[in-house]
């Protein structure tokens, strides 16, 4: 028999006999992307759950994650981040990926999909072999029962295929069109875990560009892109399935022309991200975009960058100079360059405009996961991974669950 020692309130977290590996977590309440549980119950063996119900258990029990003081969530997935607490993406080093994995507990967050921005080929190449190195140590850990960072589900591609007028805080200098041979060297590279590409699809060769990564099994999404409504409706026909921070990058609209903005809304096809800092859009902008498209396509992201978690001052993305100030970060030329947002601030920025804690829920555990094809991500049901927020009740995160083994507990990292 093994026991890993979990935090002060945690208690045990599993029992090991044989190759089963069982433990239960018990909350104040839960709360799904369906509903809410009063003194909820879960049982987990090997990581996955087995059981929810309403009350406590009878003994003889499962060794217990005992947090009948707090608020219980699906872990937050983000699926849109270029790094936080000084680790970039962008290095191409395994060891900033797994740093970034155990530091992203700490807000909440089980899952992530390290994202890219424009560089060179043999960097990119780089990063992704780093991605898929990450993810093969992430899973050894798994598999030996080990307190975890956030899950490591793949690379996002933003750029370099985008459109150079809306460049945004991507380095125009390697911005380029469309390149097959180089798109199946990132696919073998990632090792099958190239899971979103950011393009423009009105750029020469777009369009069947957008048909080619979707027939690949990886998800196209529009951004840094100056498409019209036609070229984006012609790319959704294609496979196109997301919107890469809604408004932010693209062109804007115009009651004569509505531009990809209003094609990418009224699609129900296309999950839709959101950057829910109250910087990059308007609250009332950010609300808008969630009571078009509902609460089953919005996708929050943090869209976070190495300076997340830093204090202000002078930081790089990308080759770029950029400045954060009052946690806002720019280049300088004043463009938005990234967020030093994390998605536990998003998640309360969400309640702020009105929202339900379910269907906050929704929007940064459960579409993320979805809007990338994982069914037992982003939700707390028999068959899911027990991956799991921990919240008080100014629902600031307090541990976090993942596989069903405490990886953080507040005061404790």
């Amino acid at each position: 028999m093994r026991s890993y020692l979990g935090g002060t309130q945690a208690g045990l977290s599993y029992c090991e006999v044989g190759s089963v590996r069982e433990s239960a977590i018990l909350l104040k309440e839960l709360v799904t992307p369906s509903g809410r549980l009063r003194n909820a119950f879960i049982r987990v063996v090997n990581g996955v759950i087995r059981e929810v119900r309403e009350g406590r258990p009878k003994p003889p029990t499962p060794p217990l994650l005992n947090y009948s003081d707090f608020i219980g969530v699906p872990g937050f997935v983000d699926t849109h981040i270029h790094g936080i607490a000084g680790a970039d993406v962008n290095s191409g080093d395994v060891s900033e990926v797994l740093r970034m994995s155990k530091e992203l507990v700490k807000y909440g967050v089980t899952s992530f999909i390290p994202t890219s921005v424009t560089a060179p080929h043999e960097e990119l190449l780089k990063i992704c072999t780093a991605v898929r190195e990450a993810i093969s140590n992430w899973g050894s850990s798994a598999r030996e029962g080990e307190p975890l960072g956030a899950r490591v589900l793949g690379l996002h591609l933003e750029g370099p295929y985008i459109n150079p007028v809306k460049c945004g805080a991507q380095n125009p200098k390697y911005v380029r069109r469309p390149n097959l041979e180089e798109f199946r060297e990132y696919l073998r590279a990632c090792g099958g875990y190239l899971r979103v590409v950011t393009l423009a699809p009105e750029v020469e060769g777009g369009l069947e560009f957008v048909a080619l990564i979707a027939s690949e099994g990886v998800v196209p999404s529009l951004g840094h892109s100056n498409a019209g409504y036609e070229i984006t409706k012609q790319a959704i026909r294609n496979g196109l399935r997301r919107a890469t921070h809604v408004f932010n990058a693209m062109r804007p609209i115009h009651h004569r022309d509505p531009g990809a903005v209003v094609a990418l809304l009224e699609d129900p096809s296309v999950y839709v991200e959101v950057i829910a800092d109250f910087i990059h859009l308007h609250p009332a902008t950010v609300k808008f975009v969630i009571d078009h498209v509902g609460t089953w396509r919005a996708v929050m992201i943090s869209d976070s960058i190495p300076a997340t978690g830093l204090p202000d001052g002078t930081y790089e993305l990308g080759g770029l100079k950029v400045v954060v100030r009052d946690g806002v970060a720019r280049l300088v030329n004043g463009a938005l360059a990234g967020s030093t947002l994390t998605l536990d601030k998003a998640f309360r920025n969400l309640l702020k405009l009105g929202y339900s804690l379910t269907e906050a829920v929704r929007m940064t555990s459960t579409n993320p996961a979805r809007s990338v094809g994982e069914v037992v991500l982003g939700d707390v049901r028999p068959g899911c991974r027990a991956d799991l927020a921990i919240l008080n009740d100014e629902l600031g995160v307090v541990a976090t669950v993942v596989n069903g083994v405490e990886t953080y507990s507040l005061g404790r990292s």
